[in-house]
């Protein structure tokens, strides 16, 4: 989607897509006689291989969704525990659900740089082949498509529109809201109807799509919890969901900056599950370093991984036990390292 600066028309959100047409055969660009044509396309038009050809709504591909899911957070996630397992509990779980009584809502919550949109768009890749590139994946940047507290209201009908547009299309649909804590407090209430317990809206059922939202509103409190643990000499990973759920959603409720400040989304329970995103140590640092060497198809050197690594700036001061950009300026400082 692409915005015109301050302009308010519909062009702040690209046309819906038109009523979703029946499958079409994929043509073969060959020519087949007779029957051996007609048979060949009709094995091609049947739904199933359509997809495997061409990206569909809900594939049925729950199960493989969901192990896919798994085993990228388990290989290219690192010092999440409580990342890896609420959210392949809750996406898998959603996934295999066929009578879901609402749609997924997850609120992604942590410093920059621990993973959010990284967690994000491996979930857009294990449902669909193209990710963040497919068309049933709608990603919304709160400074980029809401960058005007006056047009608040004429937002608010362009997103319940493009909502509504979407899963009428495709019921699997997936929406990304990222900077959450730069959004306006009363737009991400707009979209309350569609994150509730209603079997139809208008004709329209809502309960197969997934909500995302990021946001580094509650980081404190995540850093807080985390720091208690590690002076009382208690193991990162023993960390429970339970040690941090209920004290970040009250956080988040009440900062004024988080865009769910008083929000009914938190009121009325609508955000199945708060994902607290600890901040990264010195250690998951390397870890980080040490794939995106290895992505770009280099040796590591080991001299030069740890000389990026203790050039991050940590925190608190005087421990220095995180990195306050967690990883996400490893890609920049390979660049200057690395002859890529």
């Amino acid at each position: 989607m692409k915005v015109v600066g301050a302009a308010l028309a519909l062009a702040l959100l690209p046309p819906l897509l038109g009523p979703a047409s029946a499958v079409e055969p994929i043509s073969l660009g060959l020519a087949i006689a007779g029957a051996a044509a007609s048979a060949l396309t009709g094995i091609i038009s049947y739904p199933r291989l359509y997809c495997y050809f061409r990206e569909c709504c809900l594939q049925s591909h729950d199960q493989r969704a969901a192990a896919a899911l798994q085993g990228s957070l388990d290989q290219r996630l690192f010092g999440q525990h409580l990342v890896s397992k609420v959210v392949v509990k809750a996406v898998k779980g959603f996934l295999n659900n066929s009578n879901s009584k609402k749609p997924l809502a997850l609120s992604l919550h942590g410093w920059t740089g621990t993973g959010k949109n990284f967690v994000s768009r491996i979930i857009a890749e294990s449902i669909y082949k193209r990710g963040l590139q497919s068309k049933y994946v709608h990603q919304f940047v709160a400074t980029l498509h809401f960058p005007h507290a006056d047009s608040i209201n004429i937002y608010k009908d362009q997103l319940q529109s493009w909502i509504r547009g979407n899963v009428s299309i495709c019921p699997r649909s997936l929406f990304i809201f990222d900077e959450m804590d730069k959004m306006h407090a009363g737009l991400i209430d707009s979209i309350k109807p569609f994150l509730d317990y209603y079997e139809f809206l208008d004709g329209v059922s809502y309960r197969q799509a997934i909500f995302i939202f990021l946001s580094n509103a509650g980081a404190e409190k995540i850093t807080e919890v985390a720091l208690d643990f590690w002076r009382s000499g208690r193991r990162r990973e023993d960390i429970l969901l339970t040690d941090m759920q209920n004290a970040l959603s009250v956080s988040v409720f009440n900062n004024k900056n988080s865009g769910f400040w008083h929000s009914t989304l938190i009121d009325k329970n609508l955000i199945d599950y708060f994902v607290p995103f600890l901040p990264l140590e010195y250690k998951h640092v390397k870890m980080c370093i040490r794939v995106e060497i290895q992505s770009r198809g280099y040796d590591v050197d080991e001299d030069i991984l740890t000389r990026i690594a203790d050039e991050m700036t940590y925190f608190p001061r005087e421990e220095r036990i995180y990195s306050d950009k967690g990883c996400k300026t490893v890609d920049a400082k390979l660049d200057y390292y690395y002859d890529f």
